[in-house]
């Protein structure tokens, strides 16, 4: 049994080795081409190397590594541009939680009192009134 797995096992190893053979290039009377492994009689045949490694990718001219430096440019100032879209996004945001609270105290709140040079004064309905339509519009205008 185990000597059976051996040769089995060298059967399947060798294999890709009988399958790879000389391939040969030649080009018929009418100018079409043809690829076999068995060479024509008589026809001039090119060898084709099988096993030839992939050739490596070309250079990029300079031009093409000044396109790349602007892409690099490029991506550099949109992640710029990007941060501080979500920077002002984020501020916007602290903003418009700051009128929503604000503006639920003074719609609760009848009586509100705020600082005016260094003392505290009650506000009076009419600013009270006044206030909460400034900032309605604030809320209106800024946030979504």
């Amino acid at each position: 049994m185990r000597s059976q797995l051996v040769a089995v096992g060298l059967l399947i190893a060798l294999a890709p080795l009988a399958m790879a053979g000389q391939i040969y290039k030649w080009v018929d009377a009418q100018g079409v081409t043809h690829f076999d492994a068995q060479p024509p009689a008589g026809q001039k045949v090119t060898p084709l190397d099988t096993v030839k490694p992939v050739p490596a990718p070309e250079q990029p001219n300079p031009g093409a590594a000044a396109a790349v430096d602007g892409d690099a440019e490029q991506r550099r100032i949109d992640k710029q541009v990007k941060a501080q879209v979500v920077d002002q996004e984020a501020r916007r945001k602290e903003f418009c939680t700051t009128a929503r609270t604000n503006l639920a105290q003074l719609k609760n709140n009848p009586r509100i009192r705020q600082e005016v040079d260094g003392e505290f004064k009650r506000m009076t309905e009419p600013e009270r009134q006044a206030k909460i339509e400034e900032v309605q519009t604030m809320i209106g205008d800024q946030c979504n």
